[in-house]
């Protein structure tokens, strides 16, 4: 149940635009409120409120020094993301491998009759 809720929190954070546009950003260094609000055409509080859901799901963390919060990516936790997916992966190629045998069996078969 941990690994579920922490691969939801991780999924809601990564469904919005936003907030991947906040990542992608991070991904060039770490970055200030203001300068990661700066290109949005959203209120600062509504802007935060994506930062909260990044920091909440840990694909991001802060550091507040003075009267400045600076963010920045912690790239680990998108391994939660990747490993979902790579089971995803493996279970669907498994599938269509499994699928391709019963085909070229079948034409084997059609062949041979």
């Amino acid at each position: 149940m941990v690994q579920s809720a922490t691969t939801d929190a991780v999924f809601h954070a990564l469904s919005n635009p936003t907030r991947r546009r906040v990542l992608e950003r991070l991904s060039m260094g770490p970055a200030t409120v203001s300068e990661l609000a700066e290109p949005f055409d959203m209120q600062l509080p509504s802007f935060v409120q994506h930062l909260s859901v990044l920091e909440r799901s840990r694909l991001v963390k802060s550091k507040k020094s003075g009267r400045v919060r600076t963010y920045e990516i912690a790239p680990e936790r998108l391994k939660v993301a990747e490993g979902w997916l790579a089971e995803r992966r493996q279970l669907w190629e498994a599938r269509l491998d499994q699928f391709d045998r019963v085909i070229k069996h079948l034409k084997q078969r059609e062949t041979e009759s």
